[in-house]
């Protein structure tokens, strides 16, 4: 009786993977015994042994030595492993030279970049030195008080910085030609700032013999008859007040107000009582009634802010006070006009000249 072969899908897979399993194993060992032939070939062939030989000219003796196959091999990597470090160390050592070089002179041109630096500010210190001593100059002409604290908070966040020598570090200095720049700028600066001195100078001068300043010293006082039409305290008439009156304690210290002469000292017992009259430059003249005591001469030269006498009340007056008058010429003008005035070369007129 003949077995029924079985054809189901399971056998079939089974005997599929017996097949595919006997082909991976036959191929294995096909490939071990490849590698095993081929490796046993290298050591057959590594094993095998030069004999090198150094025979002299001479009747010396023969020197000769062997070695083997894996020997040499290992003798030329060793030394083709020497000879690759040995040239990738001398381009590095090359590249490591030439890149010292190159920082050397950087440094070689910094430092004498450098050295330009500290010339230039050096020069640039003394600039703004004269610079500092003209604008005080004017700054003092002009009356300002603290110049050098102004000078500080002016230029102290930009040029006490710039211009300190023993603070320099590398790479927070301007660039050179700003400093040449501002240094000619400064410097360029020196004469026009020397003609407004100059100018100032001649200003106050003006000033100064021109009637601003306030009669009385240490005191206000009140003003009690201005310029102007007024009716007469005594007369009731309408009469020309010719200045303005200013009242206050007897003794009162009176000052001439601009630079002058005494031109006349005077008594009248029905008008201004004790008087002085001062002429001043430009045709101004200033005129001082009802004072108690007169204490300069006629022809003394009496300086601003000097006191020429003190208040009182001789005269047709009635009762302390200072008549005050300011003339151009032979005409009278309003006093207030001028001391009305306000300036800073005025204030310090009196300490100054």
């Amino acid at each position: 009786m003949i077995e029924e072969q079985d054809v189901s899908p399971a056998h079939q897979y089974k005997k599929l993977e017996n097949a595919f399993v006997d082909s991976v194993e036959k191929k294995f060992r096909i490939f071990s015994q490849t590698i095993l032939v081929f490796f046993r070939r290298v050591y057959q062939k590594g094993r095998q042994r030069f004999t090198v030989m150094f025979i002299p000219h001479s009747e010396k003796r023969i020197f000769n030595f062997q070695i083997s196959v894996f020997t040499l091999v290992f003798v030329v990597f060793l030394l083709s492993v020497l000879i690759v470090a040995f040239v990738g160390l001398s381009t590095h050592f090359t590249s490591t030279n030439d890149q010292i070089v190159k920082v050397s002179q950087s440094l070689y041109a910094s430092e004498s970049s450098l050295e330009s630096y500290k010339d230039e500010i050096v020069e640039l210190r003394k600039i703004v030195k004269q610079f500092k001593g003209q604008m005080e100059a004017v700054l003092g002409e002009i009356g300002t008080e603290k110049a050098n604290n102004f000078l500080e908070q002016g230029v102290g966040g930009d040029l006490s910085s710039l211009v300190s020598v023993n603070d320099i570090e590398i790479g927070s200095l301007r660039d050179l030609s700003d400093l040449r720049t501002l240094r000619s700028y400064l410097a360029n600066s020196l004469e026009p700032l020397s003609e407004i001195r100059k100018v100032l100078v001649a200003q106050r001068g003006l000033l100064v013999d021109i009637p601003t300043l306030w009669p009385l010293k240490g005191v206000r006082g009140n003003v009690t008859n201005h310029f102007g039409f007024a009716k007469h305290p005594f007369t009731g008439g309408w009469y020309l007040h010719k200045g303005i009156d200013i009242a206050w304690g007897i003794g009162v210290p009176i000052v001439v107000t601009a630079n002058g002469t005494v031109q006349k000292i005077d008594y009248e017992p029905m008008g201004l009582g004790h008087s002085i009259m001062v002429r001043h430059k430009y045709g101004f003249f200033t005129r001082y009634g009802h004072m108690d005591r007169i204490i300069v001469n006629k022809g003394d030269e009496v300086r601003r802010g000097q006191v020429i006498g003190y208040m009182g009340s001789s005269g047709l007056s009635t009762g302390p006070h200072l008549h005050y008058e300011v003339r151009i010429g032979t005409g009278v003008v309003d006093p207030v006009i001028f001391l009305n005035i306000q300036s800073p070369l005025i204030q310090q007129s009196i300490t100054s000249r």
